[in-house]
């Protein structure tokens, strides 16, 4: 490590929960991110520091004499910030609302909706916090999160504003130079982009019975990054109904299936326990809830 330079809290916000749990799994699904963001911020942070600090052992994590010896203060430097910041901070109500999501949902689906919010209480002013980074209620100041996930969120209330249901689409050029699919299987012969595993396509075909070959094709870890690539016509892709709901109403991407595929996650409202009664929680509680109740895509059921 160079000088005294800090890492990322970021980071260590990461070592400590994995640590605790001995698992980059339970780690993330407390940090309300995917087990892939937490193993970069670790990787991140042994590099920063220059050492290894997780050792893989019986398909789990253990800790190494420099992790052992790391973790007691790191432990306590958030204790000690959760306490002072517990001491300190205003219970008081101002107008202004924190809105933490991914870069995926807020284009997508939060933003072009926010107008009927703005409409029913002009006196919140809402700030769109739209990062994949971890969350923190009390050290960032965040008041509302929406994550993508089990809903299984360790400390927070939770609470499920859609199942994900994935629906194939494609671009009007697409379809016009492939014609319209009569047949599901006749998707296995299109140009194709895929989620970052590559496993949402061959699971849809599977799902139906119908043989399909490799995953060819440009693959993207966010959903929004994914609908760009159908948007431009570079294949046929998989996604949420919630998220491509506008973008078929207003025709720019056509539906080449009746069939939904629902996946096992779905998109929850996240906040501190002790908010629930806030005002301004209450009245964006209120309304997304409605707003996800209303989502749904022609030809669907709300998602």
């Amino acid at each position: 490590m160079t000088g005294h330079r800090l890492p990322p809290l970021n980071a260590l916000r990461a070592f400590e929960a994995t640590a605790r749990h001995c698992s980059v799994k339970k780690a993330a699904d407390e940090l309300c991110v995917t087990p892939g963001a937490v193993s970069q911020l670790l990787k991140a942070l042994e590099l920063h520091l220059g050492v290894a600090l997780f050792q893989r052992v019986n398909r789990g994590m253990a800790l190494t004499d420099a992790g052992r010896a790391y973790l007691p203060p790191i432990r306590n430097a958030f204790q000690q910030i959760a306490e002072a910041t517990a001491r300190i901070a205003a219970p008081g109500e101002s107008g202004m609302l924190t809105v933490s999501v991914t870069p995926s949902f807020a284009a997508a689906w939060l933003v072009p909706r926010l107008k009927d919010f703005q409409q029913a209480h002009p006196d919140i002013d809402l700030q769109v916090m739209a990062s994949k980074t971890l969350v923190d209620f009390a050290r960032d100041g965040v008041d509302v999160a929406v994550r993508h996930g089990f809903g299984r969120y360790p400390g927070v209330a939770s609470e499920r504003l859609f199942t994900v249901e994935l629906v194939a689409v494609a671009a009007p050029e697409l379809v016009a130079e492939r014609g319209v699919p009569g047949r599901p299987a006749e998707l296995v012969g299109w140009p194709q982009v895929h989620d970052a595993e590559r496993k949402d396509w061959h699971l849809w075909f599977q799902a139906q019975g119908i043989a399909s070959g490799p995953p060819r094709g440009p693959a993207f870890e966010d959903s929004g990054l994914l609908l760009k690539a159908v948007l431009s016509g570079q294949g046929a892709g998989l996604l949420p109904v919630a998220l491509v709901a506008l973008d078929l109403a207003a025709g720019r991407v056509v539906r080449l299936a009746d069939i939904t595929w629902p996946e096992a996650f779905a998109y929850y409202l996240v906040y501190p326990e002790a908010s629930r009664a806030r005002p301004k929680i209450v009245a964006f509680r209120d309304w997304i809830l409605a707003a996800a109740g209303n989502t749904a895509a022609p030809g669907s059921a709300a998602a």
